[in-house]
């Protein structure tokens, strides 16, 4: 079991010694300092749960530490001491964010319980967060295809453990949902789970989200950065698209892989984090690795338990169970009656091949919801819902557009109308179109024709 970690700071020798003395005694991890410097620069490479902050220090005081650990990205819970507390301190302290105030001379009685409701609170606090953002992805793994319940089998599996994950699967199938899954049921569950997409930030600022930097000045928090790594300490952190990482930055996390302490950029003080790695890929990353864009030997640390998800075309009898989940939750988040959808429609759902996979049913989904005023949805509402997108390829034909241009367009729209006719099943509308089956399937992803225009 994580330990909560508590860091004291006073310059009472014995205020120190007695709080670490009865912390530790009841299952705490216990750091302290007796200065507010020496404070800030603990939290530059260490998370900790709760800080004892003593008002009355030397040079910074209390509350000037106070001000710079809540400007910073430290979200630990602060308790203030002080021997000569007035209201207007208190106050003060309480708008900068304190949690609690307590008086000296101490009760130990009274530290204990104040620790135990400012940590309680904090837990309560990530639980409401975490809470939000799973709300917020409208992600729940939905299917009872043999796919997606030996994909949930591997979860239970995997989750109690520590074992590094790989998951495997196109854009869309829902790859953070899994890792999020696999963090939830975990025993690191209380912790952070911290998200970093490699394929989203640019190289050159890459190892600095991953691994931080430091303050050019002591005692600075807001001039250094922590990074991703030291902010999942306990938790999971979670790299997805770790194929588009740099090989540079792939090198030093095979090194905090192997000795789980890093290196903060500008810094060469070692900082120890202990998190759990869940990366993902949508490429071939043994064909990264022939093609030396990818290091082998992170690969085989990272993919200890490879996990993959299927592309909804290969698990078409979940689609049915996805779009009745999705209207009901949509109907409850626009406050309106549930539609149903017709046997044609469902059955064009079920035959559109999904290249954006559960995001994109999702938000087709959302869009018959809000568009569409019967209560059922018909075969008909696929071509109302996308005739205002169509229109803008051949409705108009420019005179100085390229001919080349204005082939694509029309061929786009032609062949878009022909899916709709045949409700997206894909021999039909070849055998419409006397093309082959292979041939039209070409055509769509080459013309980047989607289930909405």
């Amino acid at each position: 079991m994580i330990k909560d970690k508590i860091l004291v700071i006073d310059d009472e020798a014995g205020i120190r010694s007695s709080l670490k003395g009865i912390l530790e005694d009841e299952g705490f991890a216990v750091k302290t300092t007796e200065t507010g410097e020496a404070g800030l620069e603990i939290l530059k490479s260490e998370n900790y749960d709760l800080i004892l902050l003593d008002i009355w220090l030397p040079q910074l005081d209390g509350l000037e530490v106070l001000a710079k650990i809540k400007a910073s990205e430290d979200d630990s819970q602060v308790v203030m001491i002080s021997g000569h507390g007035s209201i207007a301190t208190a106050v003060k302290a309480t708008k900068l964010g304190a949690y609690d105030f307590l008086e000296k001379p101490l009760s130990l009685e009274k530290v204990v319980l104040t620790v135990k409701n400012a940590l309680r609170q904090k837990k309560l606090e990530e639980e409401n967060i975490q809470l939000r953002e799973r709300v917020k992805a409208k992600y729940h793994l939905i299917g009872e295809s043999p796919a997606i319940q030996k994909l949930i089998t591997e979860i239970e599996l995997a989750a109690p453990t520590n074992g590094r994950v790989l998951i495997y699967g196109e854009t869309g199938t829902g790859k953070e949902l899994v890792a999020r899954l696999i963090h939830q049921q975990s025993p690191r569950r209380q912790r952070r789970f911290i998200q970093i997409n490699s394929g989203a930030i640019p190289d050159d600022l890459i190892e600095s989200e991953l691994f931080g930097h430091v303050g050019r000045e002591k005692a600075d928090l807001k001039r250094g950065k922590k990074g991703k790594i030291l902010l999942a300490d306990g938790g999971t952190l979670f790299l997805d698209e770790i194929g588009e990482m740099s090989l540079k930055t792939q090198a030093k996390l095979v090194r905090f892989i192997e000795e789980q302490k890093f290196e903060p950029l500008e810094s060469s003080e070692s900082i120890v984090s202990d998190v759990r790695l869940i990366a993902s890929t949508r490429k071939n990353l043994r064909e990264h690795i022939a093609a030396s864009k990818f290091r082998e030997d992170l690969f085989f640390k990272l993919n200890i338990i490879p996990m993959a998800i299927p592309a909804l075309r290969e698990r078409k009898e979940d689609i049915p169970l996805l779009i009745d989940y999705y209207l009901k939750y949509f109907a409850r988040e626009y406050g309106k009656k549930q539609k149903t959808m017709d046997d044609k429609a469902l059955e064009a759902f079920i035959n559109y091949s999904w290249p954006g996979n559960v995001s994109e049913l999702i938000n087709v989904i959302e869009r018959f919801v809000i568009m569409v005023k019967e209560r059922e949805i018909k075969s008909t509402h696929l071509s109302l819902l996308v005739e205002p997108i169509e229109s803008q390829f051949i409705s108009t034909v420019e005179e100085d557009q390229p001919l080349n241009r204005a082939r694509e367009k029309f061929e786009k729209e032609y062949i878009h109308k022909a899916l709709i006719n045949q409700h997206w099943d894909i021999p039909k509308t070849a055998s419409q179109l006397k093309l082959d089956k292979k041939a039209l399937e070409e055509k769509i992803k080459e013309l980047g024709i989607s289930f909405l225009g």
